[in-house]
């Protein structure tokens, strides 16, 4: 977890990401168009290739509903005594739903993907 979104952040985050990559394996990676993963300061591995979506397009990014999943039932309609507080249900939200993979696939699908 980290306290700001920046390019540094973004770069850190593609360094996780590297490192996860099977050797000979290449990872495309879907994002958004924030600022910090379209800037031409961050330095991207040569075993990733981002492709950013359209703009103002959040039905294309599946992660969106991620988001939403995880504010509907484990983060919203709660009052955070502190930042570690905040931190303390982020990480325990995302551990609850990495533990549920059929969750993800199901809420990551688009069915006009598939037809």
């Amino acid at each position: 977890m980290l306290p700001r979104c920046t390019t540094e952040a973004m770069a850190l985050h593609l360094a996780e990401i590297s490192q996860a990559v099977a050797a000979g394996a290449h990872a495309v990676l879907l994002l958004d168009q924030a600022g910090w993963h379209v800037s031409t300061r961050l330095k991207v591995p040569s075993n990733i290739t981002l492709v950013p979506l359209p703009a103002k397009a959040p039905e294309l990014n599946p992660v969106e509903n991620i988001w939403q999943f995880m504010r509907e039932n484990w983060i919203s309609n709660r009052i955070f005594t502190s930042y570690t507080d905040i931190l303390d249900h982020c990480c325990a939200a995302w551990n609850k739903l990495i533990d549920q993979p059929w969750t993800i696939m199901s809420i990551g699908l688009r069915e006009w993907a598939h037809q």
